[in-house]
């Protein structure tokens, strides 16, 4: 069976229409030479004549007539396929979980954007997110990015500086205070069950507990939030600390603690692939950098990496 070539099927249907090749040409901007090329490829792959030239100009043979219902089907089959990649497909963002920052920041985007269909996904972060950008099964991500991604043809922008809170339980003897400082916390142990070996938020907290002398606690298993927050209340020894907007299940037996400035805030940056079309992506880039507050020392604590990355 032959391959049919899109261009040449469409050159056929702009010649039955105008039953000329030079106006086919003039239709689609190319010569006629090159339309004739095309129809005659067509032909000699379906192994049929489709057209006949008279002085009266160029008309279609039986199998011609045959075949020009089928011809347009394809096009019109074609010209959709194509237009749902640049309009209609849903814009795919990984937000590595929808209880945090990446969530509510394409929440906010959604909100704000007429006619946008959005498709939310989760995965372990940076290290997933170079690989689906680049193969183009997601569209953009959120992720902690502390070094150039130009290599694998990627590109981001600082997103959200996101301040961390602490979670103390009820007996705790913090409990009842309203508001600490890093230095009170120096020599506590902040039980983070969820930093996954290698990933870039494990990376961030290992730094944050070496710069305010904190034992950072990953020992498991990790069986999410709920089970996180209720395990917090039960221990007096223990602090958590979650991201100021993260949503996580309220307890009765939980106290939420604001830190006071300078405070550890995690650096969120929206990825993208430089070739990715979809034509929502701009719209989201911009929405973000926009929206963007940048990084004020005095306010907020980040590990050398990260510093040094906001400045470039």
């Amino acid at each position: 069976m032959a391959e049919l070539d899109l261009g040449a099927v469409r050159a056929f249907v702009a010649v039955a229409d105008n039953r000329h090749f030079g106006d086919a040409a003039v239709d689609m901007g190319i010569t006629q030479q090159a339309v004739s090329k095309r129809v005659a490829k067509l032909e000699s792959d379906l192994g049929a004549v489709l057209l006949a030239r008279h002085r009266s100009g160029t008309h279609l043979t039986p199998d011609g007539e045959v075949f020009l219902p089928h011809a347009r089907a394809l096009l019109a089959t074609a010209d959709r396929a194509t237009r749902s990649l640049r309009n209609g497909r849903p814009l795919r963002v990984d937000v590595l979980d929808t209880r945090l920052m990446g969530a509510e920041l394409i929440r906010d985007f959604y909100a704000t954007t007429t006619g946008l269909s959005v498709d939310v996904v989760t995965s372990n972060g940076l290290r997933a997110a170079r690989a689906t950008l680049k193969a183009g099964t997601v569209d953009a991500a959120f992720a902690r990015v502390t070094s150039p991604l130009a290599d694998d043809g990627l590109a981001s922008i600082p997103a959200f500086l996101e301040p961390a809170v602490v979670l103390v339980g009820a007996r705790h003897p913090l409990a009842g205070r309203k508001r600490v400082t890093m230095t009170e916390l120096a020599g506590a142990t902040a039980w983070m069950p969820g930093n996954a070996p290698n990933s870039e938020w494990a990376d961030f907290w290992d730094a944050a507990g070496a710069a305010f002398g904190m034992r950072i606690d990953t020992t498991g298993p990790d069986f999410g939030y709920e089970h996180f927050v209720r395990e917090i209340g039960t221990t007096t020894d223990r602090i958590g600390f979650i991201g100021e907007r993260c949503q996580v299940p309220t307890h009765p037996g939980v106290v939420r603690l604001a830190v006071a400035p300078p405070r550890p805030a995690y650096p969120w940056s929206l990825l993208w692939h430089r070739r990715n079309p979809h034509t929502a992506l701009p719209r989201l880039i911009t929405h973000v950098r926009t929206r963007f507050r940048p990084y004020n020392p005095a306010e907020v604590w980040l590990p050398t990496a990260d510093r040094e990355f906001l400045r470039r």
